[in-house]
């Protein structure tokens, strides 16, 4: 029991900060330089994203081992997940504009970005592709969206100071998000290699 809890621990850590998929793999772009300029949507689309990654790594994993295997058709494993977080995604996206209507409005067109984002079908991808049990599907998952969170908040924190820096004129708004990520990027390839699965 301990030697399996210290795996999924180890592939949380991993899939969080080690292989974080804005850090060290570069997917994702998109959403994290749209939605990282304030601090309220980066948190907003870091809950939404976890939750989806999750969910989806759990249903992905169901319908690949129960349906798709046995019906020997995994070779439609990237059309069917995509089927499967676009479902996912209409509901968080129905429930989000009930419940917090504010937020929704705020993160636009990003939240329908969700249902194809290179990292959400990463995870399921990678899940068949390593043979991972539902519980390790389930801590990649985890560890994935929580990787994303952090590398949203941490970058929201910094564009927000950058506003009231004095950046110099050719290097504000993009340019300098870049070069921030980038930055950020160099510092988070220091944890490579401590965990190797």
């Amino acid at each position: 029991m301990s030697s399996e809890f210290t795996k999924l621990f180890e592939l949380f850590i991993a899939a969080s900060i080690i292989n974080n998929f804005v850090f060290t793999r570069f997917l994702g772009l998109c959403i994290f330089f749209g939605v990282s300029k304030k601090m309220e949507t980066a948190i907003g689309m870091s809950i939404t994203f976890t939750s989806v990654m999750v969910i989806a790594a759990a249903l992905s994993w169901v319908v690949y081992q129960y349906v798709m295997i046995p019906l020997e058709i995994t070779f439609l494993k990237i059309v069917i997940f995509i089927g499967i977080v676009a479902a996912f995604v209409q509901a968080s996206d129905t429930i989000m504009r009930k419940v917090s209507p504010g937020l929704y409005y705020k993160l636009g067109v990003y939240l329908a970005l969700i249902s194809t984002n290179c990292i959400i079908i990463a995870v399921p991808l990678i899940n068949a592709g390593e043979k991972y049990n539902f519980l390790e599907s389930l801590s990649f998952g985890l560890g994935s969206g929580i990787g994303f969170a952090l590398a949203l908040i941490i970058m929201a924190s910094i564009r927000e100071k950058m506003e009231l820096a004095n950046v110099p004129r050719p290097f504000r708004g993009m340019p300098i998000a870049w070069i921030t990520t980038a930055l950020i990027a160099l510092a988070f390839t220091g944890f490579s290699g401590i965990i190797t699965l």
